[in-house]
């Protein structure tokens, strides 16, 4: 019979199993394990936003740690239009094993459901990599304009929409994009009517709210703190289902009483679905790892992200969520492409 292990003996174990653990799965995960022959040359990030833009910065950041990992430069292309699905569709149709692409929500989940026409299926062109960041949208409206006092609460600012009906308007970067679907589900939550003016991106629409030219907007934390801090603008809330790290000063939506919406923005690498499996999971394992460093969730945090640094199956997870909430507001609003 052998005799009873000591707790000493057990915890001793403990420790050498767990000390151990991390080396081993080391040894045997898709990001130290070598796929033969690969990379053979620089990596090629594709991104469908201008130079400067949060998804630009995003890919940027990533690409010396890459380049590290994988042995080869890794080189950031802006392959510019169609709020980011000319890039997807690059990706897409990528054939030489090196290109991956930066995405935003909607060049992953709603792009076709938006218009038929966008030459590729997200759900079936695209392989996901990796969760990087997520974000709130901060509600925001101009310090003062008609009808709405500037001691007005949230809760009086709704009421103030509510009576305003069409008459007010609201802003957003273009038809389908998250602000639009999120601002069509907050009108369908707090039944208000404002009507929407697309522009070019959000520091315009940002622009418009400070002209008069509109009521309200659902902005990106970063770009509303900035307004809010200089008194230009004001915060009502954030999107997400409680108080965000990225604001913690704003309250959310939820607290004013708009309940069952929540929402947020994010950006994924994402890799065209014909890419061998071997080098995706290689991929989506080094991306993975580099986003949870202490260095890399700083800088995401700086450029207003929380970062997720999720596996392939937690980004598909999280597809197959918004393409269904933001597919049933499509539906729910006919909304499509102009």
């Amino acid at each position: 019979m052998s005799r009873p292990v000591s707790r000493r003996a057990s915890l001793l174990m403990a420790l050498v199993t767990a000390s151990a653990t991390p080396w081993a799965l080391a040894q045997t995960s898709p990001a130290a394990t070598a796929v033969p022959g690969w990379p053979s040359k620089p990596l090629k990030i594709i991104v469908g936003f201008p130079a400067g833009s949060s998804p630009d910065l995003t890919a940027r950041a990533f690409s010396e740690p890459l380049a590290k990992a994988l042995g080869q430069p890794v080189i950031v292309e802006n392959k510019i239009g169609a709020g980011g699905n000319i890039g997807a569709d690059a990706v897409a149709k990528a054939r030489d094993d090196h290109t991956i692409g930066l995405m935003i929500n909607g060049n992953m989940t709603i792009a076709k459901m938006i218009n038929p026409a966008v030459p590729y299926d997200p759900l079936k062109d695209l392989a996901p990599l990796s969760l990087i960041g997520t974000s709130p949208l901060v509600l925001t409206a101009p310090v003062s304009q008609p009808g709405v006092p500037a001691t007005a609460d949230t809760r009086a600012f709704f009421v103030a929409a509510r009576n305003a009906g069409d008459k007010w308007s609201y802003g957003t970067p273009g038809v389908g994009t998250v602000g639009h679907i999120g601002t069509e589900l907050l009108k369908a939550r707090s039944n208000i009517n404002p009507v929407h003016v697309p522009y070019p991106g959000y520091p315009q629409v940002a622009t418009a709210m400070l002209g008069g030219q509109l009521q309200m907007a659902l902005l990106p934390p970063a770009l509303a703190q900035a307004q809010v801090r200089s008194g230009k603008l004001r915060a009502l809330g954030v999107t997400s289902a409680g108080r965000s790290p990225l604001a913690p000063e704003i309250p959310s939506l939820a607290e004013a009483g708009i309940r069952g919406f929540s929402l947020e923005i994010w950006n994924a690498f994402a890799a065209p679905a014909t890419m061998p499996k071997p080098i995706q999971a290689k991929l989506a394992a080094v991306i993975g790892e580099i986003a949870r460093t202490p260095e890399m969730r700083t800088k995401l945090f700086q450029q207003g992200w929380q970062v997720a640094g999720t596996s392939p199956e937690g980004l598909a997870n999280r597809i197959k969520t918004d393409t269904a909430l933001l597919g049933g507001v499509i539906a729910m609003r006919g909304i499509k492409a102009e």
